[in-house]
């Protein structure tokens, strides 16, 4: 009995029992689709973040206050205490006698704050900077200006919107420059609104607003402050000259803290100097292990439908028994028998599989949609993985029963009522 034959005797076996052939496949189905969509959801985050570090600025460097790799507690290299960053760490970082392949340094002093306008109120993240902040990175200005200088030198109450701020803000007919909106209750004159840009390494471009570093610091974030009273900043960011000079860069910033802080030993280090391959890394370790373990969850699922599939064959067997006997009585080897079983558990899988990878393209597309900037990716590589595990599964799981039934006695098959 040729494949064909098989495969043909196998879906008309499947489609004598319609209902109980379509639950048997949900669980291959769920388990299936849950792998194209995870799988699907963790490639578009991937894409997301490494389109957003890329978009963040080309040859940068980030200076964090604290250790990323912490030591454990009751180690005595975390003796020292953190020390934060200040604005004297920032003019040094951007003295070219002191960092000569640093090409520009520009201070961050974040926090979250109340904008509002009329009735709009939004929570979202103020940034603190000065008039490098375009350049760094990489960040045009659509409308009016960006802070300058003399913004910064004389704590002006000025902000540039980001562009979904300003959308929120302001209806589409009116035009947002020397409009007046309040932080935190101050009231602030618009002075530009950015060009869409998209999210950042740290949060959504769009969704901040940007005001001078000293208003920041003064005005709106009087708290944060080093033991010692100086204004601290959230973070560094450094241009290097160009990317071949960028390690150059690092060791030139680290060696410059280290003098500043007072540091003497390397583990001892309390700041961070990370580049763009860095923060991909760190994104693309943590998102690794929640696509394992998303995956594993899938997995059990499709573990389930095997079990199901398992469990409907040996249903099968016994029903068919005496159909079986008539085969093997008329000339059917138990090769022909164990194809015939073999292939319908795998028909089941298979159609399975397929309605998985559809509900799976839908499922990824709707869980992408509750982003804005996400957009799920199927990658070949999933479809195939799907493919090839609700085959595998039809296969192991199918081989019990279809064996049960090939190793039948064709007279006791007969007798059997």
């Amino acid at each position: 009995m040729s494949v064909v034959e098989s495969f043909r005797i196998a879906l008309r076996a499947l489609a004598a029992n319609k209902m109980r052939s379509i639950l048997t496949m949900l669980g291959i189905i769920i388990g299936v689709a849950a792998v194209i969509a995870l799988m699907s959801v963790g490639q578009g985050v991937q894409q997301l973040v490494t389109e957003e570090l890329q978009n963040a600025g080309s040859n940068l460097l980030f200076v964090v206050p604290g250790r990323l790799e912490e030591a454990q507690p009751g180690d005595p290299r975390r003796r020292r205490p953190s020390r934060p960053l200040t604005n004297s760490d920032w003019r040094a970082i951007n003295d070219p006698l002191l960092v000569p392949d640093v090409l520009v340094a520009v201070p961050e002093a974040d926090g979250n704050a109340d904008v509002s306008r009329g009735k709009t109120t939004l929570r979202i993240n103020v940034t603190g900077t000065n008039e490098a902040y375009p350049f760094v990175r990489n960040y045009e200005v659509a409308l009016g200006r960006f802070v300058s200088a003399e913004d910064v030198l004389g704590e002006a109450r000025v902000v540039a919107l980001g562009s979904r701020v300003a959308e929120k803000l302001f209806s589409p007919e009116e035009y947002p420059i020397d409009q007046t909106v309040r932080i935190k209750g101050i009231p602030f004159r618009v002075i530009g609104v950015m060009a869409e840009k998209g999210g950042g390494g740290f949060g959504s471009f769009d969704n901040q607003v940007y005001v001078p570093v000293t208003t920041a610091q003064q005005r709106l974030f009087p708290y944060l402050r080093s033991p010692r009273g100086e204004p601290t900043l959230s973070l560094i960011l450094a241009k290097a000259v160009n990317e071949d000079r960028l390690d150059e860069a690092v060791s030139e910033i680290e060696e410059l803290l280290r003098q500043r802080h007072e540091i003497t030993y390397l583990d001892e280090d309390d700041f961070s100097v990370i580049n763009q391959a860095d923060l991909l890394d760190i994104f693309g370790s943590i998102i690794g292990v929640l696509n394992t373990f998303l995956g594993g969850i899938a997995a059990i699922s499709l573990l389930v439908g095997g079990i199901g599939i398992m469990n409907i064959m040996l249903v099968s067997v016994t029903e068919r028994t005496r159909e079986i006997g008539l085969r093997k009585a008329v000339g059917a080897k138990r090769r022909h028998i164990l194809t015939q079983f073999l292939v319908e558990a795998m028909v089941l899988s298979l159609f399975g599989g397929l309605l998985g990878m559809l509900l799976g393209f839908v499922g990824a597309q709707g869980l992408a949609s509750l982003s804005e900037d996400l957009r799920a990716v199927v990658s070949t590589q999933a479809v195939l993985l799907a493919t090839g595990v609700s085959t595998f599964v039809g296969l192991v799981f199918g081989i019990y029963p279809a064996m049960r039934a090939s190793q039948l006695h064709p007279i006791d098959a007969l007798r059997y009522e």
